[in-house]
């Protein structure tokens, strides 16, 4: 079986790859194409998406550094559903136009958070 710190890696790099391969496109395929709140929206995406990526390294270091931890296991999860949710309700509502998916968009920010916080505390008891 895989070890969880090398499964969030993984994820982490796939979420990296595909978030410069997201604000590629985004800069080059969708501007002009798509009102620009909504672009602006997606590149919002695209940034979250970006960030949580490194965030999920960073699970992936601190599983390494305190295996025992479960919060470390949460706090990854939580980062994956919150790119998911947030940068992925942002995506759909540039291409689709239906803003009401932005009230969608703050359950994966609640995630991101949470996710945050319990990294935090898996380092605090560490």
């Amino acid at each position: 079986m895989m070890r969880m710190e090398r499964t969030f890696f993984i994820i982490a790099s796939l979420f990296g790859a595909l978030s410069v391969a997201f604000g590629a496109f985004g800069a080059h395929a969708l501007r002009g194409r798509i009102e620009e709140s909504l672009l602006a929206n997606y590149q919002t995406g695209v940034s979250y998406m970006f960030y949580h990526a490194l965030a999920l390294l960073a699970v992936a270091w601190a599983l390494s550094r305190w295996p025992a931890s479960s919060l470390s296991v949460w706090a990854g999860w939580l980062f994956v559903v919150g790119i998911v949710i947030f940068s992925g309700s942002l995506f759909v509502m540039a291409f689709t136009g239906l803003r009401w998916l932005g009230a969608i968009t703050p359950i994966g920010g609640v995630a991101f958070i949470a996710g945050w916080l319990l990294l935090a505390l898996a380092a605090w008891r560490g």
